[in-house]
């Protein structure tokens, strides 16, 4: 690298360091931006002469990393920023930290793709899902697609894993030609993850007509744009490869939703040249993702912490709970997103017939929210208040970013 590089590199490393002794967080974020500022173009530099897989998406994304890195791992070592910080900041701050690896796998913000693809020239993009998010800031769905797709035109040499499944990325994943510059459409793979959530995706992003579903296949009525033929797909409790080879995966996570993510890091690593035979079994070492899906017992409750941040990832979650006393926090922070209406998106009725609780910032929001869906719960000004209020056993916790973060600080599971 050259000389200022190696500086900003040295910088962040122990920025990263000192934020970490100081206990005021991982360093993930602190040690990139310090380093960005004294060489701006240092991701670039550090991203030289690694293979570098990218996953992105609405929901998914950290988990489907952890993954992909396991089965990268059968490789070599790969750098990767591990607690989620998925900014070009983050990514910095990782690939300095991590030294000199053949490999990286990096979790990226879908609005920053564009942008991370063009500083690291990754060997694969991995494209999970679109779906809404922080309402008050995030951009439309469709204009989130258009983004990818204008990246993906402007990188035809990159190879990409897409989600057959959501016609969002599908169509950001099929780019035409560009005739201005003779840019042809990417290498694409795709993998069938399933997508119970539709409500982003009724209409065609190419030509506004309707999109119809049956079963797993879906189609535009007034276009050519369908869904294609999945190369790796989830069957029963395992995974089918490109040759129809089955793997059967055991995870320590939860829900099917999981078994997606395995299915898209078994194609992300085989773009990497990796069997999935070698790399199924490295999948189950998994059992928790930056505090997602860990399990706590305190006062003899055993609690286990689920993310949901939007409506998609809270339909998964109400999959992956189990039939036991679960606690709601909500709140509406700057990483949260500032606006609550989407919880009226969620539909909180499978949760009737067991006992709710409800916490955070905004539980007043989520009130109203579960008298309309008329759900019985009970308001608790503390975690430690709903811990006590729920008998010995099982006490499934599903929060929001910063909800979870807090609940996090509290069970002392803080990075």
């Amino acid at each position: 690298m050259p000389l200022r590089a190696k500086v900003a590199s040295s910088v962040s490393r122990t920025a990263a360091a000192l934020s970490r002794a100081a206990g005021r967080g991982d360093g993930s974020v602190i040690g990139g931006w310090i380093g960005l500022k004294i060489d701006p173009d240092l991701l670039a530099h550090l991203s030289s002469g690694r293979a570098i897989a990218l996953v992105s998406g609405t929901n998914g994304k950290t988990t489907t990393t952890r993954l992909t890195t396991a089965a990268v791992g059968v490789l070599g070592r790969v750098a990767t920023n591990s607690f989620g910080a998925n900014m070009p900041t983050g990514h910095t701050s990782a690939l300095a930290k991590a030294g000199s690896t053949p490999y990286a796998v990096l979790e990226v913000d879908e609005h920053y793709l564009a942008q991370v693809l063009e500083a690291t020239e990754p060997h694969v993009v991995a494209l999970l899902n679109l779906s809404r998010d922080q309402l008050d800031r995030a951009k439309e769905v469709a204009m989130m697609a258009q983004l990818w797709r204008a990246a993906l035109v402007r990188h035809p040499d990159v190879r990409v894993v897409a989600n057959a499944d959501d016609p969002m990325v599908v169509w950001a994943a099929s780019p035409p030609a560009d005739p201005a510059h003779g840019h042809v459409p990417p290498h694409v793979t795709w993998f069938s993850a399933g997508q119970r959530w539709h409500d982003d995706s009724w209409v065609c992003p190419e030509c506004g007509s309707t999109i119809e579903r049956s079963g797993e296949q879906w189609w535009c009525t007034g276009c050519p744009l369908r869904r294609p033929e999945p190369q790796w797909t989830v069957e029963d409790d395992g995974v089918l490869d490109p040759t129809g080879a089955w793997h059967k995966v055991q995870l320590q996570l939860p829900g099917k939703v999981n078994l997606g993510n395995a299915a898209t890091a078994l194609a992300v690593a085989a773009e990497f040249g990796v069997r999935p035979v070698d790399a199924v079994s490295r999948l189950g070492a998994v059992s928790s993702v930056a505090g997602r899906y860990a399990q706590v017992d305190r006062d003899g409750r055993n609690i286990r912490l689920l993310l949901a941040k939007n409506p998609a990832s809270w339909l998964e979650a109400f999959d992956m709970a189990d039939e036991a006393p679960t606690l709601l926090s909500i709140n509406a922070r700057d990483p949260d997103g500032l606006d609550t209406s989407w919880l009226f998106d969620v539909d909180f009725s499978p949760l009737r017939g067991r006992q709710v609780l409800i916490t955070g910032d905004r539980a007043y929001d989520l009130a109203v929210r579960l008298d309309v869906n008329a759900v019985p719960f009970q308001h608790m000004r503390s975690f430690d208040e709903a811990v006590r209020a729920v008998p010995p056993g099982r006490l499934e916790v599903i929060a929001n970013y910063t909800a979870f973060q807090d609940i996090r600080a509290e069970l002392d599971r803080v990075n």
